[in-house]
């Protein structure tokens, strides 16, 4: 209580909910494996050091992997102020470190004299060895590679893991919306946080001249993302002839430690007004008085990447501005036109969210099942094995906290096969897109007050409800009756509709009851006595 006190702003009710679902899940008796979705500045960090000195003050180790040298500085000083005032030891293991001092760090690391240690993928190496490691925190999980992340999974067997993101990877995003995973969102933003203003254009010299100077001469500094090394300088150069009275520095990740946080330390003191770099600012760059972002060839960046480099501008009360800029004579892919216009669109605080599922559509949700389709989920089909998939999640979730699992939607139901006409009409739901989404809602109803409200909602966008889509509605109600009374089918035969049980040996009249007396469908009344 005492650490939480400490915090200097007021948390936010997602804040304080992720907060509660976080320690329950420590305080469980299966390993944690909780996302935390949230935008840059939206409070993630601050979630993440509540759960490691909770774990410090039940006598484990904290790791917290990180994707960048220069992130990991950066989240060495926020938990070293928060922790300032309690016996909680915190250390960073980065390529900033010698030999020398990394050889200790591991040494003492193994003592157990270390509580919170802040790394990159140097953490992963099997030279490491811990005295009690009881939380993995993971900044950016999509950061790491295949091989890191098979070791990650090694450790999520044995101990928590909370993994922060403003956009998750597809196949991480799927794996929490099909309940593998669980996932906190954060989407409110701090107080006075402005959105981004977003401009997607081609490449143009007045445009990226008048771009710098406006946040030079309001006081401001900028970031320009050229991410190739090899040509850099080139491009710096070119930028000092257009924008001559402005101040400018290179930083990128194949400089030499000392010089790269030299350059970085004094572009935070306001020694230039603008770092040419690469995508080493995408994660934890936290400089207030840079407002202006301009992306060199922005088409050949990812989604995720795109708003994550966002995200580095527009962090103090002041209106920030991006500028996504391509080439005027290179002719973009669909997908890469596909990424900018979302980039775009999802100009909104907290939209971070929506870009992750947004991605998950552009790119699939990645094998959850290893580099082949093993076994019979070819046959099966991707989305039928999702549904099979949520099924058995609920199934063992209810075991596991003691409850009758959740109804199963409609998809896998009894069959309803009577001689009539249900579907959506094309005059009524004129977009394709539109009607499938409410084919999805209809498949997914669990029970008839979903269909009444589904009834309520489509009479007052689209009006009256024509014939074809009552009999579907019909239909509905009569496969919801026909599941609570465990049958398999209802259908004609000759003039008379006929229920088949599951098993003719346990079918008991009295769960004839349950089913409606009279269900009009078309010109035939469904009438059970």
């Amino acid at each position: 209580r005492e650490l939480e006190d400490g915090f200097p702003f007021e948390e936010t009710p997602d804040q304080l909910q992720a907060l509660t679902e976080v320690k329950g899940d420590m305080e469980a008796a299966r390993p944690m494996d909780r996302v935390i979705c949230g935008d840059v500045g939206f409070g993630k960090t601050e979630v993440a050091i509540r759960a490691a000195f909770k774990a410090v003050m039940d006598g484990y180790q904290v790791a917290v992997l990180v994707p960048t040298t220069v992130l990991a500085q950066q989240h060495e000083r926020t938990f070293r102020e928060r922790v300032a005032g309690f016996p909680v030891r915190v250390d960073v293991l980065s390529r900033f470190r010698s030999d020398e001092e990394a050889r200790d760090i591991i040494a003492r690391l193994r003592a157990g004299e270390i509580d919170i240690i802040i790394g990159t993928h140097r953490l992963l190496q099997p030279a490491i060895e811990f005295s009690n490691l009881g939380l993995v925190i993971i900044d950016e999980e999509q950061r790491f590679g295949v091989t890191h992340k098979e070791r990650l999974k090694r450790m999520r067997l044995e101990v928590d893991v909370l993994t922060l993101s403003a956009t998750p990877i597809p196949r991480t995003l799927h794996m929490a919306l099909s309940g593998i995973r669980d996932m906190s969102t954060i989407d409110t933003a701090p107080e006075g946080r402005q959105p981004v203003q977003t401009f997607v254009a081609e490449w143009d010299d007045i445009l990226v001249r008048e771009a710098i100077l406006h946040e030079v001469e309001r006081g401001g500094q900028v970031y320009v993302v050229h991410n190739r090394v090899h040509s850099i300088d080139v491009f710096t150069d070119r930028l000092r002839s257009i924008v001559p009275e402005a101040r400018f520095v290179v930083g990128h990740g194949q400089m030499p430690e000392s010089i790269l946080q030299r350059v970085m330390e004094r572009f935070g003191d306001g020694e230039f007004d603008v770092l040419v770099c690469t995508t080493i600012i995408e994660s934890g760059i936290d400089i207030p008085n840079v407002n202006t972002l301009i992306v060199d060839q922005a088409d050949r960046f990812g989604l995720a990447q795109l708003y994550q480099l966002r995200g580095r501008v527009g962090r103090s009360v002041h209106q920030a501005s991006a500028y996504l800029l391509h080439p005027r004579d290179r002719v973009m892919t669909e997908e890469a036109q596909q990424r900018l216009a979302a980039i775009f669109e999802a100009s909104e605080l907290g939209s971070g969210y929506q870009v992750a599922l947004r991605d998950l559509e552009i790119r699939g949700a990645g094998n959850l099942l290893g580099a082949e389709q093993s076994g019979n989920i070819a046959s099966v089909g991707f989305d039928l094995y999702t549904k099979m998939l949520a099924e058995s999640v609920e199934e063992l979730r209810a075991s596991h906290e003691g409850r009758a699992p959740a109804p199963a939607p409609l998809g896998r139901g009894p069959v309803v096969d009577l001689p009539t006409s249900a579907f959506i009409p094309e005059s009524y739901v004129p977009e394709v897109e539109g009607r499938l989404a409410l084919y999805q809602r209809i498949a997914a109803i669990t029970n008839s007050a979903e269909v009444h409200m589904l009834r309520s909602e489509l009479t007052d966008r689209f009006g009256a409800l024509p014939e074809a889509l009552e009999h579907l509605l019909a239909l509905v109600r009569i496969r919801l009756a026909a599941r609570d009374s465990e049958l398999a089918a209802v259908r004609t035969e000759d003039e008379d509709v006929v229920l088949v049980a599951d098993d003719r040996r346990s079918f008991a009249r009295r769960r004839l009851r349950q089913l409606p007396k009279a269900i009009r469908v078309g010109q035939m009344q469904v009438r059970v006595s």
